[in-house]
């Protein structure tokens, strides 16, 4: 009776077709292929959501299988100034590729690849992506080369060489604008700074995404009108830009860009690029066909598409999770202060806990079907190259 009660309210709770599921009336995307499914590669926490933790769970919650692979194993995000834990070897990582490659266990339709502990790791993961998209060109590969953010690096510079080999396998790249810059050489202060920075990036690869360039002076003046800040958005707000560019292989034309602006949210938060660049490959449909429930207009490309919505539900969940921070006990929620800090720093520990993202209580942004046309695309960014 009881097992027959169960039974009953999950099938009340859920409907499902072939394209789409309803979960306690919440309309939510599911994969084209119920195959589909993603090897991901990144670093793992036994507290909080950052890599992997941050990663996979969206994935799951958007219909999609996970296999994990683990390049660090850690206690909680290194933001907390305190953690434990290890790093996988170069020697550990090969070992379980190679099992997992002999009992018939490594034929992702996507790859997910995240932070890398040092190079020869590192060099482990590229020779998998050289394999498997030698066996399946048509992978899907999204590389998030973790390399650094706010001007501070994050790993050693051996690594660098290494990314910008792998730029021949990856479908998709999410750096940010400092990884950006590391990569390129090119410092982001100029829309021709830009246009040389996407130039290089697109030599090797189809699909960036720049996940985040803070508004600064020389952006918003270059800005088109349709993309600004609201005539009445507060003039101490910051802002940050999300671009998508696609360029088709085979033809010497300019790629096509995308563009949209949020509110940047103060304080720290940990795992956002990580969340970002899971829900980037999970939204990406690179050959959408007539019967596709996910069809693009003329104005948005496969990548514009998965970026806005990526961007959209990793916004609504910062905004989710400072929204709880703000509901904390005071002493839960102080601000940053690095020789308050320093004295006391159960201080900083009360304040990371607070700012973990809410993944599993906002796990019905994750959920929400995603179409176009809902107010929140990225914008054509008409004219881009015309100075180029």
């Amino acid at each position: 009776m009881i097992a027959g009660s169960i039974d009953d309210e999950a099938t009340m709770a859920i409907q499902s077709t072939p394209e789409t599921t309803q979960v306690n009336g919440v309309t939510c995307d599911s994969p084209v292929d119920e195959n589909d499914r993603i090897l991901s590669i990144q670093s793992h926490v036994a507290y909080g959501y950052v890599g992997g933790k941050a990663a996979v769970f969206p994935l799951q919650c958007i219909g999609y299988d996970v296999d994990v692979v683990n390049t660090v194993n850690f206690s909680n995000h290194t933001g907390y100034e305190r953690f434990g834990g290890t790093r996988a070897s170069a020697e550990e990582l090969a070992s379980i590729f190679k099992m997992m490659d002999e009992i018939g266990l490594l034929s992702p339709h996507r790859l997910l690849t995240g932070y890398i502990p040092n190079a020869a790791a590192l060099e482990v993961v590229k020779e998998l992506a050289q394999k498997l998209k030698s066996r399946n060109p048509h992978l899907i590969y999204l590389m998030d080369p973790v390399l650094g953010d706010s001007g501070k690096l994050y790993v050693s510079q051996d690594v660098i060489p290494i990314y910008k080999v792998m730029f021949s396998f990856a479908t998709i790249i999410t750096p940010n604008w400092f990884e950006v810059e590391t990569l390129t050489g090119v410092p982001l202060l100029s829309l021709s700074a830009l246009h040389n920075a996407l130039s290089i990036l697109h030599k090797h690869v189809q699909h960036v995404i720049i996940s985040s360039i803070p508004l600064q002076p020389w952006l918003s003046k270059i800005l088109p009108e349709t993309m600004q800040p609201p005539a009445s958005a507060d003039n101490q707000q910051a802002y940050l830009l999300c671009i998508s560019s696609s360029r088709t292989i085979g033809t010497s034309s300019h790629s096509t860009v995308h563009a949209r602006l949020v509110p940047l949210i103060a304080g720290y938060f940990s795992g956002v690029g990580d969340l970002f660049s899971a829900l980037a490959l999970g939204h990406f449909n690179p050959s959408p066909t007539p019967s596709d429930s996910k069809p693009h207009s003329v104005t948005q490309t496969p990548l514009s598409f998965a970026a806005a919505a990526a961007l959209h539900k990793t916004h609504s969940i910062l905004e989710f999770t400072n929204a709880f921070a703000a509901r904390l006990p005071p002493e839960d929620r102080t601000t940053t202060d690095d020789e308050l800090d320093a004295a006391e720093p159960v201080r900083k520990l009360k304040r990371m806990r607070g700012r973990e993202l809410r993944l599993v209580q906002g796990q019905h942004i994750l959920r929400e079907e995603w179409r176009e046309g809902q107010g929140k695309d990225l914008q054509f960014w008409d004219g881009f190259w015309d100075s180029f």
